[in-house]
């Protein structure tokens, strides 16, 4: 939450963080929704009317489906960053984020209502939960207005050219690295209390029992993983350095960066995914047993979704890419000598002959283009680092 209001709240909002964190007020973040999450790019349904006349905000959730969910310490905090669709004169201005209580002196607000999502998989000691607004009242200043704001009755976009969702979009920056950096960190636990039980575990061999380490397709995926981890790793935390650098100068990250980080989630989180995997699947029934880290699996999956679903950001790496293609399309013999060209290529020739179904049917490559695209990703931006 506090993320937010620095990066979208203007200076008086901004020094409410100071009397927040004075007063103890927990807080959360309020985007995803019950049927607009993941998968559905950054959409809201949750609502938030203008009315001129008392210079405040209806804040509603119109149905079941916009109900704010997986909201990690919803049940309990006392402050939110709910996303919401502005309405002004009934014209949709798209998701703008707005600061509001959840609770005041131990008690709900009124029209505010939560609940536990339930038992999951994994992470049960977070309490996720959904929320629903009942035409909850909010008022003028309650909108995190940096970058837009309502003058008398008129809406302002104060930094021309910058839609709020788009910034509502950048807060995700930090997420997304942080939760590369933990799917990375479940690997390496666990690839460390495996190999130490593998180290002791002896097997049989022809020329007497050797530890389980040492059976070729074991040594093999330690191997891999170690090779892989190193190069990840370090692209993660580069990203991180110059993030880190853009945040302090209060300035907005270049493309490269943007593009940077949201590989730096997908691979870290799919290589992890791929990794671990491997790894339970040759090292026995030792996998199946409670504590050794292999039930706690799910929390990758959880990575997988969080802070943009990894086949949504891919989705949009392939379409940024075909749409720079085009735009400059290259030569023939440029485009048979480069994969990615020719990938391009392909694409945009199934779109142009198929426009609703075209993308779609092509799948496949639109995905292969995305790791193609991360590859050298990478690549140049580790030789590029500062």
């Amino acid at each position: 939450m506090a993320g937010s209001v620095l990066g979208l709240g203007s200076p008086e909002q901004v020094a409410l963080l100071d009397q927040m964190q004075d007063n103890g007020d927990l807080g959360c973040f309020s985007l995803t929704e019950k049927l607009a999450g993941v998968s559905s790019g950054l959409v809201v349904n949750t609502t938030a009317t203008w009315d001129a006349a008392s210079q405040t905000f209806a804040l509603n959730s119109p149905d079941v489906g916009s109900y704010k969910n997986w909201i990690s310490q919803g049940i309990m905090a006392d402050k939110t960053v709910v996303v919401a669709d502005l309405l002004i004169d009934g014209k949709s201005l798209g998701p703008h984020a707005f600061l509001m209580s959840l609770r005041e002196n131990g008690e709900q607000v009124k029209g505010v209502t939560t609940g536990d999502m339930g038992r999951k998989t994994i992470g049960n000691d977070l309490d996720n939960a959904w929320i629903k607004f009942d035409q909850v009242k909010l008022p003028k200043d309650a909108l995190l207005n940096r970058y837009a704001d309502i003058e008398g009755s008129e809406y302002v976009q104060k930094v021309k050219g910058m839609p709020v969702f788009h910034m509502i979009g950048q807060r995700l920056f930090t997420g997304r690295v942080a939760v590369a950096q933990a799917a990375l960190m479940f690997r390496k636990k666990l690839f460390e209390m495996t190999k130490e039980y593998a180290e002791t575990k002896m097997c049989w061999a022809p020329k007497g029992n050797q530890p389980l380490i040492k059976v070729p397709q074991i040594k093999s995926i330690f191997e891999e993983n170690e090779a892989k981890f190193a190069s990840t790793y370090a692209f993660v935390e580069e990203c991180e350095k110059q993030l880190c650098t853009v945040l302090k100068e209060n300035s907005m990250p270049k493309l490269p960066l943007v593009e940077a980080i949201a590989v730096a989630k997908v691979k870290a989180v799919e290589e992890s995914i791929d990794m671990c995997h491997k790894l339970q699947n040759e090292v026995g029934s030792y996998a199946l047993m409670g504590g050794t880290g292999f039930e706690q699996k799910d929390f990758l999956t959880c990575c997988k979704f969080a802070e943009g679903d990894s086949r949504v950001l891919m989705q949009k790496m392939s379409r940024d890419r075909v749409k720079q293609f085009e735009k400059n399309k290259p030569s023939d013999a440029e485009i048979k000598a480069d994969p990615e060209l020719t990938l391009c290529d392909l694409l945009s020739k199934a779109v142009a002959a198929d426009k609703a179904n075209g993308w779609d049917n092509e799948h496949k490559n639109v995905y292969q283009l995305a790791e193609l695209i991360m590859t050298r990703t990478m690549s140049t931006f580790m030789s590029l680092r500062k």
